[in-house]
């Protein structure tokens, strides 16, 4: 048995392709209608209560008990990218935690909670520039210092 996918009960397919479309460049790879698979992964699902068999008023949108992440390796242009797109609702604006790493929460059409996150290597990739150590580093963003050694080998074959 394997995982694979996550399925979210969308009640306007249109726009959440749009949604996933202009702001994570998701096209659509297996087209059903009422549901549709995303680049991602991820699949869109139409009048999921029926599919299930269950009342339509026990649709809960806008839950807060899940998130979909998505990481980039520049979280500037997507918050300049978002920006563009004032319909987007924002659950907190780009923040920093104690790891390092910038994040933004956004809500889709639906109310499903969306987080961009920075990858953690290119929050490495920002101390090594800043000086620090593969130690220094690894305590800083709270992470094995085996993996933040891949990422400064890896930051150093491009800075060649």
């Amino acid at each position: 048995m394997k995982f694979t996918t996550t399925l979210l009960a969308v009640r306007d397919m249109d726009r959440s392709l749009e949604f996933y479309r202009d702001l994570f460049g998701q096209k659509v790879v297996c087209d059903l209608g009422w549901n549709k698979t995303l680049t991602c992964g991820l699949t869109l699902q139409l009048n999921f209560d029926k599919l299930c068999e269950f009342p339509e008023e026990k649709m809960q949108f806008r839950s807060h008990n899940m998130e979909l992440y998505f990481e980039t390796e520049d979280i500037d242009a997507f918050v300049k990218l978002l920006s563009e797109h004032p319909e987007v609702e924002c659950l907190h604006n780009l923040k920093q935690y104690p790891w390092r790493q910038r994040v933004i929460r956004i809500f889709d059409p639906d109310g499903h909670i969306i987080e961009v996150g920075e990858s953690m290597e290119s929050v490495a990739f920002r101390e090594f520039a800043a000086g620090h150590s593969v130690q220094e580093t690894a305590e800083i963003i709270q992470h094995p210092p085996a993996l933040v050694q891949q990422w400064h080998d890896n930051y150093r074959q491009e800075q060649k």
